[in-house]
């Protein structure tokens, strides 16, 4: 395919970027003792961009042969043409950029081939009735397995020349648990970039399944906290939440031309000395991060940036565009979702650098506060402003975890809990790789990090 493209764009004298983009998709659910659901799709297409007139155009076709690429070139350009005198700011050039040049073949591509659709219906379908029966709590349980496997090329006029390949698996358990009249839920899923000896490495399908089963009969007799302004220990998916919506965000260089907080803190104070954030296309630390990408959507080698360094903001994330507004270079942040859709500036894995406390030490030094873990919903907005849900919150009182709370909710400004950390775990882990993160189009990510201690508002009775 790649031969293909580069001979489509031979005689092509300004900017082209031509991207194929095959892509599978399948997925199972399992609830009731039985499979409820089943789905497989695919798409596979090519598409085209252009800059013209200082104008992007774009276009895209699922024909994949010379005519209909060529085609959709020229329907590209016309539309930049068309467009051209609509823009105000023009672009004037791209800057140059790290190419990747060659094939890079995604690990757990083999592995994924090799599992039959038996192997894969039996596993939600085995695991889903052995928590069922697991307690007479248990008001319903459903479990679900889904995987992305995608093949893209990538060639544009000024070097870009690349072929990968990725698969993209997730599981996940739901469960509801009744008694006495109250009814509470516990989940718990996972998704990685790799096979299955990569989603299933520090727990197997039925540990998933008793982790969301018991949260959700341990919940019945939780309480309320009493909430206010409080010091709390966020494990790493609910720092990995943080800093992807109420960060990440806001350092996405279209987003921060739009206004977010983050615009004209180059250079200034966001976080305490302890704090330092990244985002990177490599599964930093260990493999499998759910947001790894070999190479970004306009060919570019994703390596890793540097967000915040020591509580000093020093990079947004940029496209090519945007690092040639900012004179910059591009991070490798341009991401598209399916053929058909244009490359948007997104995040890939995105993370708090581990510091020098462990887990147990911040537990031990902290007289009053909460253990908070496990993320259930949220939003955030361009002035950095967050509410999230927690799952799972455990009071601590002189250096001990004690009760499980519920009805737990955290609330306030990102750059403002990250001027208060205090202190951050040696421990790292990648918490956020299953769903998708939205932003007029899905994508796949990761986030996490360390342990971190610090203060929010905490919402309760």
């Amino acid at each position: 395919m790649r031969d293909l493209l580069k001979e489509c764009i031979s005689e092509e004298s300004g900017f082209v970027e031509l991207r194929y983009h095959h892509k599978e998709s399948r997925s199972f659910f399992a609830e009731k003792g039985r499979v409820e659901s089943t789905a497989l799709r695919k798409r596979t297409g090519i598409g085209v961009r252009v800059l013209e007139n200082g104008t992007w155009g774009f276009a895209s076709t699922s024909e994949l042969d010379k005519s209909s690429i060529q085609n959709a070139i020229l329907t590209a350009k016309k539309a930049a043409k068309l467009s051209s005198s609509l823009r105000s700011e023009k672009i004037p050039t791209l800057p140059r950029a790290d190419f990747f040049v060659g094939d890079r073949i995604g690990t757990g591509i083999e592995d994924f081939r090799n599992r039959t659709l038996e192997e894969k219906l039996k596993l939600v379908l085995d695991v889903q009735t052995k928590a069922q029966k697991s307690s007479p709590n248990l008001q319903s349980v459903g479990c679900g397995y889904s995987e992305i496997y995608e093949e893209k090329s990538i060639v544009t006029t000024d070097g870009a020349d690349s072929f990968f390949s990725i698969v993209r698996p997730e599981f996940r358990v739901n469960a509801v648990a009744k008694e006495n009249g109250k009814m509470e839920s516990g989940s718990h899923s996972i998704g990685v970039t790799g096979g299955w000896d990569c989603l299933f490495r520090t727990q197997n399908p039925d540990q998933i399944s008793e982790e969301a089963c018991k949260t959700a009969i341990d919940l019945l007799k939780s309480t309320l906290p009493e909430g206010g302004l409080s010091t709390v220990i966020l494990s790493p998916s609910i720092v990995g939440l943080l800093v992807h919506e109420a960060i990440g965000h806001t350092v996405e260089a279209d987003f921060v031309l739009s206004g977010s907080v983050a615009k004209g803190k180059i250079g200034q104070r966001v976080g305490s000395d302890l704090v330092s954030l990244a985002d990177s296309g490599v599964s930093e630390y260990y493999e499998g991060a759910g947001g790894t990408i070999p190479v970004d959507d306009e060919g570019i080698l994703p390596q890793k940036t540097m967000i915040i360094e020591n509580g000093i903001l020093k990079s947004y994330l940029h496209n090519r565009e945007t690092a040639a507004k900012f004179g910059v270079s591009p991070t490798g942040s341009a991401r598209a979702w399916e053929y058909s859709d244009v490359p948007l500036i997104r995040m890939r894995n995105t993370f708090l650098l581990p510091g020098d406390s462990s887990l147990d030490e911040m537990i031990s030094n902290t007289k009053d506060g909460y253990f908070l873990d496990g993320p259930k919903n949220g939003q955030a907005d361009a002035t950095g402003e967050f509410m999230f849900a927690v799952q799972k919150a455990y009071r601590i009182k002189n250096g001990k975890i004690t009760e499980l709370l519920k009805g737990v909710t955290v609330s306030g400004l990102a750059f403002d809990v990250l001027q208060n950390v205090d202190m951050v775990s040696k421990e790292f882990k990648w918490d956020l790789g299953s769903g998708h993160c939205g932003k007029g189009q899905p994508a796949k990510v990761d986030a996490g990090g360390p342990y971190v201690r610090t203060k929010v508002l905490l919402g309760g009775k």
